[in-house]
């Protein structure tokens, strides 16, 4: 699905697609977020059928929080929005991957880049992404 061609009206009027995808018993499906330019993968996160519809309106990353149990604009708090580019689906129907651009070069709470900074090492899970920013700068409580 290419953003940059499709109108708001367009969007808005045509959900279809959400019948091709193959929903958790809970009514999710998994997100994988991805850097289009670089192809990292930067998160991982679930959608419902109202944020994957607002995703495709707002043209940015809405999950649905399954900890506060309600809608989730990625950036809404950080400012580290996710301007989507593109979405796709797997073969099985069952996970998204949505291509985009990473705005703050932040996607993690944690500060760094992406959520997957751990590696495993001899067995034990090692930090081996740097921390870009403190996330006590990032979110204000």
């Amino acid at each position: 699905m290419n953003f940059n061609d499709m109108s708001k009206n367009t969007l808005t009027q045509n959900t279809d697609f959400l019948q091709a995808i193959r929903w958790t018993d809970d009514g999710l499906v998994p997100a994988i977020a991805q850097d289009h330019e670089t192809g990292e993968i930067l998160m991982m996160a679930w959608m419902n059928s109202e944020s994957l519809t607002l995703t495709v309106q707002e043209q940015r990353a809405i999950y649905w929080s399954r900890s506060r149990q309600k809608l989730w604009r990625k950036g809404e708090e950080s400012g580290h929005v996710q301007q989507i580019r593109e979405i796709r689906l797997d073969c099985d129907n069952d996970v998204l991957l949505l291509r985009v651009e990473q705005i703050g070069g932040i996607a993690c709470h944690t500060g760094r880049r992406s959520c997957f900074y751990q590696r495993l090492d001899q067995q034990q899970w090692q930090a081996v992404d740097p921390i870009i920013k403190n996330p006590d700068d990032i979110y204000s409580k």
